[in-house]
């Protein structure tokens, strides 16, 4: 358990190298999830603070765009050390701050460190082409970084957001401003003051605040491309804003996922793929968790029998024991959002196989803790079985019909990822060019792998992260003619 509550010095805005207070003098308090208490006041930056965020970083940009591409790897390798070395603080941050397990943090961390190595080292692949145009030309393309890029970060993984995800975009020679998240902004803060002097001032920025800040930076003329983790409305509104400017997005944005067994799948591995993929440790607060399941009729109840057991390894407790193995949700809005979906499926008649709760320990009163609750029987048109509900909710119905499953399966308005558990290698191969998802496992489920493309269809998002295509995401091509001819034309 912390001792002691974490907490960055810094609570205003950090552009230009320096912390500032907000124009507006406004601060708002920030809260612990686990314990619905506030644990500090953080900065909420308005359009002018924006405005003068963006004119630092444009400064900054026209530095960082000229130094050596090796030499921008090589600090970012500095900064990856850096969040290492503070991986415990900076977890433990998060777990007051966002209400996830401060054991399961330690791993956020050491995964944005990854994500700032695997991007230092592919500096020297935003390469051209030449294209062949006879003896008398030289025609030939090159990667410029875009200027100044903003990212609106979500509240589930705040930190590993934050330092993994400047990392692309800083290594094409781009200045990066972060919104953290408005719930969860403190680890955020944390990583400005510990890779305070790495940078050259300017070319990393946070700016904490609401729908304000995102919205200013989003339309902001200054800024070149915004890329936005969030939900599909968030997007949406990114997308409108954007569009006044017709500057590019990024857009890893909601799901509501499917996990598909056949009959020759093992009903043990199923039930446990079932569990997992639904990242009850993050209370289902995951954009890419399986929270649909289609099991074949054939094995249906023998996995639906070993779901209790396996969803009893994830206990509601405070995010700050590190032996805690389900934490909080974010805030009493989405708790009583939650327990509105729970609700729901037990009026339109589905089957609880586990959960459903809350837990009434002493120490659990007070903070917005919901048992792991999986239902079984779903029909298509229940609300579970439609709405991402970003909670821990597990949604399973039986299925005979391949070709009516995949219909069901594609007939939500997401397409994020989808796991697909069969010993059958053509089942495997139809069915996941059938699925209408970016990301597929078969017989794995809800990893992610540097430098495999992650990314949704539909309303799940634009553009893929994770790999070299993001990084050239934040480049743009310039094709170079030259005329080889001698004397006048």
């Amino acid at each position: 358990m912390l001792k002691s509550q974490p907490a960055p010095s810094g609570r205003s805005l950090y552009f230009d190298g320096e912390w500032r207070h907000p124009s507006s003098g406004r601060y708002n308090p920030t809260f612990n999830p686990g314990l619905d208490e506030a644990i500090g006041a953080v900065a909420e930056a308005n359009g002018a603070d924006v405005d003068a965020a963006v004119a630092a970083a444009r400064e900054a940009f026209r530095v960082w765009r000229d130094v050596a591409p090796l030499e921008r790897g090589r600090l970012l390798k500095e900064v990856a050390a850096v969040v290492r070395a503070n991986a415990r603080e900076l977890a433990a941050l998060d777990a007051a701050n966002c209400g996830n397990p401060v054991r399961e943090m330690i791993g956020d961390a050491a995964i944005a460190a990854a994500q700032l190595d695997f991007f230092a080292g592919l500096v020297t692949e935003m390469k051209g082409d030449t294209i062949p145009m006879g003896p008398d030309v030289l025609n030939l393309t090159v990667r410029q970084p875009l200027g100044v890029v903003a990212r609106i970060l979500a509240f589930n993984h705040p930190f590993m957001f934050c330092a993994g995800k400047i990392a692309a975009p800083l290594a094409a020679g781009n200045a990066v401003i972060v919104k953290p998240p408005e719930q969860a902004p403190l680890s955020s803060l944390r990583l400005a003051e510990l890779v305070h002097g790495i940078l050259p001032k300017g070319v990393f920025s946070v700016l904490p605040g609401g729908r304000e800040a995102g919205a200013a930076l989003a339309g902001h003329p200054g800024i070149d491309k915004v890329a936005i983790i969030g939900s599909v409305g968030a997007g949406r509104a990114v997308m409108r804003a954007a569009s006044d400017t017709i500057k590019p997005v990024l857009l890893e944005l909601g799901g509501k996922n499917a996990l598909i067994a056949f009959p020759d799948a093992d009903p043990e591995r199923v039930a446990q793929a079932i569990v997992a993929g639904m990242n009850f440790t993050w209370c289902g607060q995951s954009c890419g968790s399986t929270s649909r399941a289609f099991v074949h009729r054939a094995i249906y109840e023998d996995v639906l029998a070993r779901l209790p057991a396996k969803a009893s390894h994830y206990v509601p407790g405070l995010p700050t024991d590190e032996a805690t193995t389900m934490g909080a949700i974010i805030s009493r809005t989405q708790y009583e959002r939650v327990l509105g979906y729970i609700a729901s499926a037990r009026e339109e008649g589905a089957r609880l196989v586990t959960g459903g709760g809350t837990p009434d320990g002493p120490a659990l009163k007070k903070g917005f803790y919901i048992e792991p609750t999986i239902f079984a029987d779903v029909e298509p048109g229940m609300r579970i079985a439609r709405e991402e509900i970003f909670g821990p909710v597990l949604a399973i119905a039986p299925w005979d019909d391949e070709a009516a499953m995949v219909s069901q399966v594609n007939g939500v308005e997401y397409g994020l990822t989808c796991s697909i558990w069969t010993n059958d290698l053509l089942k495997a191969h139809r069915t996941a060019m059938a699925v209408e998802a970016g990301f597929v496992w078969i017989n794995e489920v809800s990893k992610h792998f540097l430098g495999a493309p992650f990314g949704g269809w539909k309303q799940s998002g634009l553009g893929r992260e994770e790999c070299l295509g993001e990084l050239l995401a934040f480049t743009q091509e310039k094709n170079v003619h030259v005329s080889l001819k001698q004397g006048r034309a």
